[in-house]
C-alpha cells in the first residue's frame, strides 16, 4: 500500500517568501493585501508542516533561521520558474538572463565599483545586474536574508557581526593625493611635510580610508587644514576639481580620476594599502558572475 504523500502548500510558501524578502510581516501585508493575523497564522502552519522554526525575531524585524534560509533558496527558485512559465504563456521569449544582485558599500568609489562589476557583464551568457548602494551593515543584513548574492566593500566582515558570512579578498592598492594645478604647485616641494597646514578634503569619519589617512598624518607629524568631510566619494572629487582642497584617491583608478576631473597628482602615500572584499554567505563562490568579478579583480584590476 502506498504511503500518504505530503503536499506542500504553495500559498503558505508564497507568504513565507514575501515576509523573508520584506523583512517583516507588516511590510509583507502591504505586498500581499492580507491582514497580519492571516499571514502570521499561515507562517505558523508552514513551520508546523516543516517541523522547524523559519524565523527568529531581531528587534522589530525577522531574520531567517538556518532552515529558513534553506527553504528560502528553494522558494526563490520555485517562484522564479513560475515567472518564467507566465512569460512563456504570455508569448514572451522563454529563458531569462542570469541575475546578479550586488550590494555596493557607500565607502567604495563608484569607479572602482564599476571596474569590479563590469567583468560580469562580459560573460558569454546574458547577465542582469541589480545594484544596491548603502551602508555595509545594512547590505549585510540583506545578504543574510538571501536577497543579495554578494556585497562589495573595502573592509572584511567584522568579528562582532552576527551574520555568518565570508570575506573574499579581491586585492589591494595604494593611495594617491590629487589637487588642482595651483595646489600641486604650492605643496609638491618638500612632500609630504609640505602638507602641514594644506587644505584637505577628507572622507567621512569611521571609514577605512579616513582612519588610514589620519594614522599617516600622525606618523608624519602633519596637521592639515580640513576644509570638508564627505560621505559621497564622487562629491569629494568634484570639490577637489574646483580647487577646494587636496583629496585622496585609490591608485587603482588614479588614471581615470586624472582624466575625468582634470586634476594633478601631488604624490603617493606608499605606507597606506587599501584592501577590497567580496562578501558572501558561501565559503566557496559558485555564482558565475561573482566568480567573474573575483577572478578579474585579482588578475587585472589589482594585479
Amino acid at each position: 500500500m502506498l504511503a500518504a504523500m505530503s503536499w506542500l502548500n504553495y500559498h503558505h510558501l508564497l507568504y513565507f517568501w514575501t515576509v523573508a524578502r520584506e523583512g517583516s510581516i507588516v511590510r509583507a501585508c502591504g505586498q500581499l493585501h492580507l491582514t497580519q493575523p492571516t499571514i502570521s497564522g499561515q507562517l505558523r502552519t508552514l513551520e508546523k508542516n516543516v517541523g522547524a522554526k523559519l524565523f527568529d525575531r531581531v528587534g522589530r524585524n525577522l531574520a531567517l533561521t538556518d532552515t529558513g534560509r534553506m527553504v528560502y533558496r528553494y522558494a526563490e527558485e520555485i517562484f522564479s520558474l513560475g515567472r518564467e512559465l507566465q512569460d512563456t504563456l504570455d508569448g514572451r521569449p522563454p529563458g531569462r538572463p542570469l541575475r546578479l544582485v550586488v550590494g555596493v558599500a557607500d565607502s567604495l568609489p563608484n569607479l572602482i565599483a564599476y571596474r569590479l562589476i563590469e567583468p560580469a557583464l562580459r560573460l558569454p551568457e546574458s547577465v542582469q545586474v541589480i545594484c544596491e548602494h548603502g551602508k555595509t551593515d545594512n547590505l549585510l543584513a540583506q545578504l543574510a536574508l538571501h536577497t543579495m548574492d554578494v556585497v562589495l566593500t573595502d573592509a572584511p566582515v567584522s568579528p562582532a557581526t552576527k551574520i555568518r558570512a565570508f570575506s573574499h579578498l579581491l586585492g589591494e592598492c595604494g593611495v594617491a593625493l590629487f589637487g588642482t594645478q595651483a595646489l600641486v604647485t604650492a605643496y609638491r616641494r618638500g612632500f609630504p611635510q609640505s602638507l602641514n597646514g594644506a587644505p584637505f578634503l577628507l572622507p567621512a569619519e569611521n571609514t577605512v580610508l579616513r582612519r588610514s589617512l589620519e594614522q599617516w598624518f600622525d606618523a608624519e607629524g602633519i596637521r592639515p587644514a580640513v576644509r570638508g568631510e564627505f560621505a559621497d566619494t564622487a562629491l569629494i572629487k568634484v570639490f577637489g576639481q574646483k580647487g577646494a582642497g587636496i583629496f585622496a584617491v585609490r591608485t587603482a583608478v588614479e588614471k581615470e580620476t586624472r582624466q575625468q576631473h582634470k586634476v594633478r597628482l601631488l604624490g603617493r602615500v606608499t605606507s597606506i594599502r587599501e584592501r577590497f572584499f567580496a562578501i558572501s554567505l558561501e565559503r566557496k563562490l559558485k555564482h558565475p558572475a561573482v566568480v567573474a568579478i573575483t577572478e578579474s579583480a585579482r588578475q587585472k584590476l589589482f594585479a
